[in-house]
């Protein structure tokens, strides 16, 4: 069971004159960013996507009864991935909606007028640095890291980035984090065990995520169509109970297991045949 953690609170005041800012616009997060601005963003830029998720395409949510009643932080969002930014934008979408007690739909868009703003996601720096509109993104709450396994298209092996721990336990303490746990768009790709350890640091609830037609329906950057009218599903499933007694490993088969990123045995069984030729 995940354990209760008090929300991180933040101001630019002084902590004695804080309770003046009792509508929280010169509240902050954890990394010195004001919230205010953060959800003028988050705005903006759901503003600017929302047709993409319910004109061009449309979006399938389901599950949406695991988010109602889940705490305002501590809150872990592993699934898998399929375009850089499409992805998160849908989620940044649904959590807003979920505020504003929508059930399993982003429409109409109301919930952009005050959108949650005590949401991050995990991404790697090199992507969001590749641009201004990715650091326009980044913005919106990125917690960046140092892949040690991949940069700039090529395997690499390097040290593990120290302070991406750091990152998402200061998040984690103020509000709910997404990670997508294979570190790369590539389907069925492995679980990284960093994954494993941020949840035995932090004992958050985890609550995983799958989702569909994304690489369909976008580039890989998930900025331009490459598919419209194509159904986009995004499937919440139960919170994963951990056993105290699960070894790393045991929870990186049970975290693949639950974004559905086995590889079918099909598929296994012609790689297995590449790799005899």
């Amino acid at each position: 069971m995940a354990s209760e953690r008090p929300i991180s609170r933040y101001s630019f005041l002084p902590k004695w004159l804080s309770w003046l800012d009792f509508l929280g616009f010169l509240e902050k997060d954890p990394f010195g960013n004001s919230l205010f601005i953060k959800r003028l963003l988050i705005s903006g830029i759901g503003w600017f996507t929302y047709w993409r998720f319910t004109v061009v395409n449309k979006t399938v949510i389901e599950g949406i009864e695991h988010l109602e009643n889940l705490p305002d932080n501590n809150v872990l969002f592993l699934s898998n991935h399929q375009t850089y930014f499409a992805d998160v934008i849908s989620f940044y979408h649904i959590f807003s909606s979920v505020k504003w007690g929508f059930k399993s739909t982003i429409v109409p868009p109301l919930y952009l007028l005050a959108p949650r703003a005590r949401s991050y996601y995990v991404a790697a720096s090199e992507t969001m640095k590749a641009g201004i509109v990715p650091k326009l993104f980044g913005l919106g709450g990125a917690l960046t890291v140092e892949r040690s396994w991949r940069a700039e298209g090529k395997n690499v092996k390097r040290e593990r980035d120290s302070k991406a721990g750091d990152k998402v336990y200061q998040a984690l303490g103020h509000g709910w984090v997404v990670s997508f746990p294979q570190g790369t768009t590539s389907p069925y790709a492995p679980i990284r065990k960093g994954t494993a350890h941020l949840i035995l640091e932090n004992n958050p609830i985890v609550i995983p995520v799958v989702i569909n037609g994304f690489r369909r329906a976008f580039d890989k950057k998930g900025l331009r169509f490459k598919k419209r009218n194509t159904t986009l599903t995004v499937r919440f499933k139960a919170p994963i109970e951990f056993d105290q007694s699960m070894s790393v490993e045991e929870m990186v088969e049970r975290i693949r297991k639950e974004i559905e990123q086995e590889i079918p045995y099909d598929k296994m069984k012609w790689m297995q045949g590449e790799g005899e030729g």
